[in-house]
């Protein structure tokens, strides 16, 4: 899981709420958003960490509030040095809209490191130096808790740094969930091209590779949780920081989550603590508004010129578990499936080639209207069947997730 992506949520996510906490000022009148004045502000989200791997920077530009988001910033010239003097030099990659680094490295204790910009307007921007925090490991663990009345799993992290020179702590985290449709057939129907209508004929056929029994979803974190250990007698986490209610869908099968830690020091724990608090409604709603979220990166040539970002080297700790319901819920009914499947519609007695003319089944068969796929099974062993529509989900789980099997996933 990608910390930019992390971030990246969380600003669209402030832009959103702030979009909401004006649209209620006004209970009479509908008003159209636009933007009066308006600053090109480079945004920059880079982590550089202790992990030997292709290291990722995303840059894009502040945008307008009626416009749909950002776009990356294309044609820039971006690289990393360190204090003995190597440059670590990225490339724009198109596919994910990410500088990544041409060859992997990884921070190193006892190294500083610098991040600079030019950006294809030929202005230039770099960071302060930053060294490389403290590693420490995390465990997480699952347990059955009850909040609020509601029995459910509870996702916890624990470490522990006995020279207590951590001290701040950001936290994310990605679960995944396997999917398995209850009504999955081999078979599906589909309109007879020979016989395009109005007495439509149909034909029942193998299902593509597109469609699947078997699904991957992935969900990732996009809250910044954060923890500071300042003024405590031992710099211990013990954090709660997944719930999942036992009727939950996503506990139907098998879940996984991944939990990574990443030690900041003060300044970045406080660039992320103020742009969570700007996050929140309290603080978009308060008389007294916090001026521009400053970080570590500025511009070469004009101290006046805004540019929002970080540039963190952090080391990070990582921890993936998985677990089926059984492992953590020994007597309890599972949950229900992700959709229901009892909304059903059963067409009898239709010929097992050919079958189930007329145009009263096209909308159904096509997809328009309510969105059905087909499985059947034959009766009484004669040349007819009753055919079923069942909810999309239910019958190819392709209708709501992914059938490509996480690199990751362990059966």
């Amino acid at each position: 899981m990608k910390s930019i992506v992390q971030h990246s949520n969380l600003l669209y996510k402030t832009v959103a709420l702030m979009l909401f906490c004006l649209s209620i000022g006004s209970c009479t009148e509908q008003y159209v958003f636009q933007t009066n004045t308006f600053e090109s502000i480079p945004v920059v989200q880079a982590n550089i960490t202790n992990e030997l791997k292709k290291q990722e920077i995303k840059i894009t530009r502040s945008y307008r509030l009626e416009e749909y988001g950002p776009t990356p910033e294309k044609g820039a010239s971006v690289y990393v040095t360190d204090s003995d003097n190597n440059t670590y030099e990225f490339e724009f990659e198109d596919f994910s809209g990410l500088y990544v680094s041409k060859n992997p490295f990884q921070a190193i204790t006892g190294k500083s490191y610098q991040l600079n910009i030019t950006t294809n307007d030929g202005k230039s921007y770099s960071s302060a130096t930053e060294t490389l925090t403290p590693v420490n490991q995390i465990n997480v663990e699952p347990k059955i808790e009850t909040i609020d009345g509601e029995k459910g799993v509870q996702i916890v992290v624990t470490s522990q740094d006995p020279s207590s020179k951590s001290q701040f702590y950001r936290f994310e985290y990605a679960e995944t969930y396997k999917i398995i449709s209850p009504d999955w057939k081999p078979n599906k129907l589909t309109p007879d091209p020979s016989n395009p209508g109005p007495n439509y004929t149909y034909l029942s056929i193998p299902r593509g590779n597109s469609e699947s029994r078997v699904c991957y979803t992935t969900r990732k974190s996009d809250d910044i949780i954060l923890v500071s250990n300042v003024g405590l007698s031992e710099d211990k986490i013990n954090l709660p920081i997944r719930f999942i209610d036992i009727k939950d869908p996503i506990l139907y099968e098998r879940y996984s989550i991944v939990v990574r830690e990443y030690v900041q020091n003060l300044t970045s724990y406080t660039y992320y603590k103020t742009l969570k608090s700007l996050s929140t409604s309290a603080s978009l709603l308060s008389q007294i508004q916090p001026g521009f979220n400053y970080g570590n990166l500025k511009s070469n040539s004009n101290p006046d010129e805004k540019i929002i970002g970080y540039f963190e080297v952090s080391s990070v700790s990582t921890k993936r578990i998985f677990f089926n319901f059984r492992d953590i819920f020994i007597d309890d009914p599972y949950p229900s499936f992700i959709a229901d499947c009892s909304q059903k519609i059963e067409l009898p007695n239709c010929f097992t080639e050919k079958f189930c003319r007329g145009p009263q089944i096209y909308s159904i068969v096509t997809g328009s209207g309510r969105e059905y796929v087909y499985f059947a099974t034959l009766s009484g062993g004669g040349d007819y069947a009753n055919y079923v529509f069942t909810p999309a989900p239910c019958g190819d789980c392709t209708k709501i997730s992914s059938n490509i099997k996480p690199l990751f996933w362990i059966d």
